[in-house]
């Protein structure tokens, strides 16, 4: 093979890498981006265990006790 052979090849294969690459990464940047929306959606910290059924239950029992 000749260098200019090689060269071409050098470039389609530098090029798939690239879009491979950008593929990955589109990817990634959408997975980040769902994730971040559920977390703003969901409560943070033991306010979102309030509306569990043990912490239901055990509000209820602890009011009847009351």
């Amino acid at each position: 093979m000749s260098n200019g052979q090689n060269g071409v090849r050098g470039f389609f294969r530098n090029a798939g890498s690239f879009v491979l690459g950008g593929l990955v990464g589109a990817s990634a940047a959408l997975a980040t981006r769902a994730r971040r929306a559920q977390r703003e959606s969901s409560p943070g910290g033991l306010s979102a265990f309030d509306d569990a059924p043990c912490h239901r239950e055990a509000r209820e029992r602890k009011q009847r006790a009351v």
